[in-house]
């Protein structure tokens, strides 16, 4: 896998992991491209994948809640929340 950064990758925090989960359903939601930089043609909408990783946000906040601090709470508040939005939009398309 020549297209993989060599060295050891950088430490997951809460932050890192709830962003990474968001970016790959706006990915899912057709409103931020690949990594590959590949547009909707090669990766269309895929609003089922898109609605678990919100979902599963969901969860985390829920089961989070009191445990974070105030910027990871904030953090994964107004992501669920935009995410939502997010897909009943793209649910209308």
């Amino acid at each position: 896998m020549a297209d993989q950064p060599s060295g050891p990758l950088s430490p997951v925090d809460f932050s890192t992991h709830v962003l990474s989960l968001a970016s790959t359903a706006l990915i899912s939601l057709g409103k931020m491209t690949m990594p590959d930089g590949e547009k909707d043609e090669k990766h269309p909408t895929d609003l089922e994948t898109a609605k678990h990783l919100i979902d599963v946000l969901g969860m985390l906040e829920h089961k989070t809640k009191g445990n974070l601090d105030e910027a990871e709470q904030k953090l994964i508040v107004s992501l669920t929340y935009d995410l939502r939005v997010a897909y009943v939009d793209a649910q209308k398309k």
